[in-house]
């Protein structure tokens, strides 16, 4: 695995201010009612690898390009390097909460542009995204699609992913997304998504799912619940006013929404909020109500940028801190508002934990520019309130044709918004289509209290694959403190100053299977907390007694007899 090091970054703060020219172009009204998004089911076989087009690119998968810092490609070859001629999009990312450097990100994946058929791809990073490594797919040879994945408080993560006869499975990694060997039925369907409760309240592990009604296990029953980590499932419910194409969220009390358009009524301008406040309870059978609000425009699919997917999920996402806006309910979506302007990012909050909404309010900044599309608007809300947006932006592309992905976020609870930020250069979602014109239906992402993990998918090498970008300083040890802030002020070391703080930097692999040495023996860890070993080779980490050097020299030549 390459470790990368950026030419250039283009600093994010909280608190800085880009301002980017804004291009006004003409543009013919394109229609306001979304065609039916495209189902997930087969309609090409599995294909062997075949010749990339063109415009693919070798090698080029995770180098920086452009002046900017696009992250670090996911789904590569075992040297780093991209795989010419595969499709990967619509990624989900999982981030270990007791230990941040693992994450894990799930894909469909096509294994060649010329055929449709797509698996569930995936990867796993030891060291907070820095690397990739990418295993295959979970189930080769078995078509899967609208991969989600989350993770559990005790650290394990799950895959929720759809199968050709609209039916889902849970798939569970307990080596955060190294492996995925349990496989659980779930109710479910096409589109699905799942969270699980980290709060400290009654429901704190449960695994919640909703799906849209277009094709599923149970009609107008798309909603079920775990109250065993995921294990097993209750008999799925109907949710009032059917949200679709959106997400969930557990407030800080283990309160659960289920955001979404109320698309079999007709009107996709209708937002909905269901909300329980007993899904919590095992003992029940959860009960829900529900409210309808505006987002100041339109949901849309099959139109513009992506033509065969939607433009962006509903997401929902509540303030979890001690504070005054504690429980405070928040709607990002990328809407078509009236007028000829054919898409913003807007936003709504609710602070009486979604009974009542506030006017929406737009978060892109092209004041004036009615041409361009911010679409895959994409929100998540850090430990301490901060709330981040992003979406794909073609506001500097005069033909409205070129994406560049853009970053805003808010502190007081999303009254207001940053300046947005440009964090990639401009790229093409119209090419690298895998036999179906879309580039996924989704984005994901997580934030903590110094950055944000996301996991997106782009052209950049002249084909669709998927990136890990991270948008602010690291936080390996999840104190809520830069890295580079933790080793200034001595709270952390980085004696081989390679970026990563040392008691982070447990990698040595010792035996090149590219799994780290101390995942590959239990214990060794807490035995010997060693860095690289041509940082301090004289040191006694562990007061054995023995130089840190002697002590790797022994456990190579006695565990591998070299």
């Amino acid at each position: 695995m390459r470790r990368l090091r950026p030419a250039f970054f283009p600093t994010i703060t909280f608190c800085g201010i880009i301002f980017y020219a804004v291009i006004i172009v003409a543009q013919d009204t394109l229609p306001k009612r979304p065609a039916p998004p495209h189902l997930e089911q087969p309609d090409d076989p599995p294909a062997r690898r075949r010749p990339a087009p063109p415009e693919a690119q070798p090698g080029q998968g995770i180098a920086p390009r452009g002046g900017f810092w696009y992250g670090v490609q996911v789904n590569v070859d075992a040297a780093g390097e991209n795989i010419v001629g595969d499709a990967a999009n619509e990624p989900s990312i999982a981030i270990d909460p007791t230990n941040p450097n693992r994450i894990a990100i799930g894909w469909r994946q096509f294994d060649t542009i010329s055929s449709n058929f797509r698996q569930a791809g995936y990867a796993f990073s030891t060291d907070a995204g820095r690397n990739w490594t990418f295993q295959g797919v979970i189930e080769p040879g078995v078509f899967r699609s609208d991969p989600v994945l989350e993770s559990h408080p005790a650290g394990h993560f799950v895959y929720y992913s759809l199968r050709q006869n609209f039916l889902t499975d849970l798939f569970i990694s307990f080596d955060r997304g190294e492996s995925w060997p349990a496989r659980v039925n779930i109710p479910g369907g096409d589109k699905a998504w799942l969270t699980i409760d980290k709060s400290n309240g009654p429901g704190h592990g449960h695994v919640y799912a909703a799906w849209s009604t277009a094709a599923g296990c149970c009609q107008n029953r798309t909603f079920t619940r775990s109250t065993d980590g995921g294990m097993t499932y209750m008999t799925a419910i109907a949710l009032p006013s059917t949200p679709v194409f959106g997400t969930l969220a557990v407030g800080p009390d283990s309160e659960l929404y289920v955001a979404g358009i109320n698309f079999p009524s007709g009107n996709n301008s209708n937002f909905v909020v269901a909300r329980s406040l007993d899904a919590s309870d095992a003992e029940v059978t959860p009960t829900f109500t529900s409210v309808g609000l505006s987002m100041g425009g339109a949901f849309r699919a099959s139109v513009g940028p992506n033509p065969g997917g939607l433009l962006g999920q509903v997401w929902i996402d509540v303030d979890r801190t001690d504070g005054p806006s504690r429980g405070h309910v928040y709607l990002m979506c990328s809407v078509d508002p009236p007028g000829g302007d054919p898409m913003d990012v807007t936003f709504s909050r609710s602070t009486d934990g979604g009974q009542t909404w506030s006017a929406p309010i737009r978060v892109n900044d092209d004041v004036g520019n009615t041409t361009a599309w911010q679409w895959f608007g994409t929100m998540s809300v850090a430990p301490n309130g901060r709330i981040d947006a992003v979406w794909n932006d073609t506001r500097n592309d005069p033909a409205n044709l070129l994406s560049e992905l853009m970053y805003a976020f808010s502190t007081d609870g999303g009254l207001t918004w940053s300046a947005n930020v440009v964090l990639s250069p401009p790229w093409d979602s119209r090419i690298g289509w895998p036999n179906q014109n879309k580039i996924g239906d989704y984005y994901d992402m997580q934030s903590d209290n110094v950055g944000v993990s996301l996991a997106y998918a782009a052209t950049f090498n002249g084909e669709q694959d998927v990136y890990y970008l991270r948008i602010g300083p690291y936080d390996c040890n999840g104190n809520g403190v830069a890295d580079e802030d933790d080793v200034a002020s001595g709270v952390s070391q980085d004696c081989n100053q390679n970026g990563i703080p040392d008691e982070c930097d447990v990698r040595g692999d010792f035996d090149a299977d590219r799994a780290v040495t101390s995942d590959d023996v239990p214990g060794f860890a807490a035995a010997l907390v060693i860095v690289d070993p041509d940082c301090s080779t004289l040191a006694d980490m562990n007061t054995n007694g023995a130089a840190d050097g002697d002590d790797i020299a022994h456990f190579v030549k006695v565990l591998y007899a070299e």
